[in-house]
């Protein structure tokens, strides 16, 4: 019982911790850099620099309130502990918010500049709470909840739809169409950085190829590009003829060579192409245990 007592304690300042990091970094991007610019990044964090905006309240007090009721429709919904992880997560980050605002410089300088550098910060803010599998509320909680009822909706089209709501709000509020357009560099920005914190530089392609050469075809992209290859066992479901698909992991840059291999030994060749965010294992980044308990 003490054991799990502790380990829970453990995990809560674990989790506190990056959630203080993350929300300080997170500050200093909005902060810092978008709200002083006018600029609504999406989701509550934009909404919340409307309001201040028409209201002169602090960022990060509505950044609170308005998780408030959102918070409240995931207790109900969602269940308690992804409420509770969630909730200590966007009060961590909205402290930080008025903190920075009220003691740290801001950046007054040309507006893509601050869409640029915010949307780092933000982006850089959000990955240590997303790796401890909270969450910062707002959209995220908007977009499971709609998804409880329209399951054919993916999350990641329900974010995009919100965050151009705000976006528009934003570009409505401020007169400014150009409020909009620093919007979207920010997000954009704001995903990039987080796919390539979580997920790693270490992308690559995934290349399935159906051919009657596929043990030729292996035999070149491993002696040739020194990348491993897998031979699967598969039986075509209409002709009901048994072959080899062939399957390779290689960095982007080397699918050409791969491709121009599969050209020359059969140009009739099916193959298939798929992105990787992230390939782990010889040739690749070692695999490594970084998880923090």
């Amino acid at each position: 019982m003490k054991t799990s007592i502790s380990k829970a304690v453990k995990t809560f300042c674990v989790d506190a911790a990056y959630d203080a990091a993350g929300g300080f970094v997170f500050a200093l991007g909005l902060s810092c850099f978008v709200s002083p610019a006018q600029i609504a990044p999406g989701g509550v964090s934009g909404m919340s620099i409307i309001v201040n905006y028409l209201t002169g309240l602090p960022v990060g007090t509505l950044n609170m309130a308005i998780n408030i009721p959102l918070l409240l429709l995931a207790w109900k919904f969602l269940g308690r502990r992804f409420t509770l992880k969630t909730l200590k997560s966007v009060f961590i980050q909205s402290l930080m918010i008025d903190l920075a605002a009220a003691f740290l410089p801001v950046y007054t300088g040309e507006r893509i500049m601050a869409a640029l550098f915010g949307g780092v910060g933000i982006g850089m803010g959000l990955a240590p709470v997303f790796m401890r599998g909270s969450t910062t509320g707002g959209t995220d909680i908007v977009s499971r909840l709609i998804q409880l009822r329209f399951r054919h909706l993916s999350i990641g089209k329900l974010l995009f739809a919100v965050d151009v709501m705000v976006l528009l709000i934003s570009t409505a509020v401020f007169r400014n169409i150009e409020t909009g357009l620093y919007g979207m560099i920010t997000i954009y920005t704001t995903g990039k950085i987080l796919d390539g914190i979580l997920y790693g530089m270490d992308t690559g392609k995934v290349i399935l190829v159906i051919s009657d050469h596929s043990r030729e075809i292996a035999s070149r992209i491993m002696n040739e590009l020194e990348r491993g290859v897998t031979l699967l066992h598969a039986e075509g479901a209409w002709s009901g003829q048994e072959r080899k698909i062939l399957l390779c992991a290689v960095r982007a840059a080397q699918y050409y060579q791969v491709e121009e291999i599969v050209k020359r030994e059969d140009p009739d060749a099916f193959t298939i192409l798929m992105e990787a965010n992230q390939i782990t294992g010889e040739g690749f980044r070692p695999i490594t245990e970084a998880k923090i308990t």
